[in-house]
């Protein structure tokens, strides 16, 4: 399991990082732990899954 910043989800998902933010307080996305300063970490499972899903119902 790799972990991902909401920064470097983001740039991974070609969005900004307030609409990662979003996704993970809707659940959409979940994050797998918090950094030291509190900020959500995701898996890149997750993530490429989540973009996969997201690209077959239309885009991110």
């Amino acid at each position: 399991m790799s972990l991902m910043t909401v920064k470097e989800v983001a740039a991974f998902l070609g969005v900004q990082e307030v609409r990662v933010e979003r996704l993970e307080r809707e659940s959409l996305l979940v994050s797998r732990e918090k950094d030291t300063d509190g900020n959500p970490l995701f898996d890149s499972g997750d993530v490429e899954r989540y973009k996969q899903l997201a690209e077959r119902l239309g885009g991110i």
